[in-house]
């Protein structure tokens, strides 16, 4: 099987402008971004979509979201505000199938979304 674009940033084969990484999780600017702060928070597991998740994974779910929290202060958008980002199958705009959540925020961002 053919290693995944953010598997190959996750083992460092593809450089990204990474934000933060730890254990589990690494962070990294988008090369298209869509707001003024717009980073991409992945669990380092190949995980393909939501759809894929299990229970053993809830965790790791949860400690993305703190990660998004402790970003969003970092980049100064945690008081204005920001959007966590989620796109599940091709229909939805999943290009690349390894989950991944976009943190946005930096403008205005209006609702509903496209």
């Amino acid at each position: 099987m053919e290693e995944c674009l953010f598997c190959s940033i996750v083992n460092k084969k593809v450089p990204a402008n990474i934000v933060y990484e730890d254990e589990q999780v690494i962070a990294f600017r988008d090369i298209n971004p869509q707001a003024p702060v717009h980073l991409l928070i992945m669990p380092k597991k190949h995980i393909p979509t939501i759809v894929d998740l299990t229970s053993e994974d809830k965790d790791l779910i949860g400690e993305i979201y703190l990660v998004a929290q402790k970003l969003a202060s970092q980049e100064s958008i945690a008081q204005c505000g920001f959007r966590i980002v989620a796109n599940c199958n091709a229909d939805a705009g999943q290009a690349v199938f390894h989950i991944h959540f976009h943190l946005l925020g930096g403008r205005k961002l209006g609702w509903p979304p496209g």
